[in-house]
């Protein structure tokens, strides 16, 4: 069996693109309609810029967000000085509903369960922690066969370290609208899945070489990064991996044109319970 590491999430790197990177959360959370929840999660949290969105538009629910890694949460807590939202480190393989204390109203979990190996097994103990009436919501990305990751691997396997690249950027199938739809239908919800290809316009004032680069320095080449120290292995692979983006995402005269597919779905338990 082959472990493979978690990545080392880097909070600087999610400032760059804001704006692209928050709007499908924004899309996902204009389809729950909690009025008044006691408790909202987030898994997988991040660095926390849109878990404190939950706290702001339900400033009356005790809000927590739950990451694996450590930097994210410093970065976190130090977006939220008056401690509004509980900041909780932990695994989401192992995460336990029963250890925020109640029931949840809102469940949220936004471009997360692509790193979760088996998450689909994960969905049906969240949404069985709701309150009667609550709400699940899940966003992620569906874009592993554009040319950004396509080309990645491509690249890993002419490395001189192709197995270990290889095993790295195997990440966890994420399932299509329909999947996610039959799930949560199986559980007694009422279900809106749907999908979303956003058309990013990176860097429209030409001051960043290879911005779709950029952005997946940030995301998807993580696994990556956290292998090749800097050095010749690294250049090895970065070199020939942002000439190919260069040419598979050319600039035009509004900017970087980047495709970016995201899968969605919204589910309500029953006001009597799953």
């Amino acid at each position: 069996m082959t472990v493979r590491a978690t990545p080392i999430w880097d909070p600087g790197g999610y400032w760059r693109f804001s704006d692209e990177r928050s709007r499908p959360f924004g899309d996902l959370l204009g389809q729950v309609g909690a009025r008044e929840p006691r408790l909202v999660v987030d898994l997988g949290c991040g660095h926390g810029p849109m878990t404190t969105l939950l706290a702001k538009r339900w400033p009356q629910a005790r809000v927590v967000g739950v990451d694996s890694s450590e930097s994210m949460l410093e970065a976190a807590r130090a977006l939220d000085p008056d401690g509004r939202v509980e900041w909780v480190l932990g695994d989401l393989r192992e995460w336990d509903p029963a250890s925020v204390g109640a029931a949840p109203d809102v469940v949220v979990t936004s471009s997360t369960l692509q790193w979760v190996p088996g998450h689909l097994d994960l969905i049906e103990p969240w949404v069985g922690s709701l309150a009667p009436g609550g709400w699940f919501a899940m966003q992620v990305p569906g874009n592993f066969d554009a040319p950004s990751h396509a080309l990645m691997r491509a690249t890993a396997q002419g490395h001189s370290r192709s197995g270990e690249l290889t095993a790295a950027l195997e990440v966890p199938a994420v399932g299509e609208p329909a999947t996610y739809l039959r799930l949560l239908a199986r559980l007694g919800c009422r279900v809106d899945a749907w999908e979303t290809t956003y058309l990013h316009v990176l860097d429209p004032e030409a001051q960043d070489e290879n911005p779709v680069l950029t952005w997946v320095t940030a995301t998807g080449l993580r696994p990556v990064l956290d292998l090749l120290q800097e050095g010749a292995d690294r250049d090895a692979f970065i070199e020939p991996y942002a000439a190919a983006l260069a040419e598979a995402y050319p600039r035009t005269t509004a900017g970087v044109l980047f495709p970016f597919r995201r899968i969605f779905a919204v589910a309500q338990r029953p006001d009597g319970g799953a």
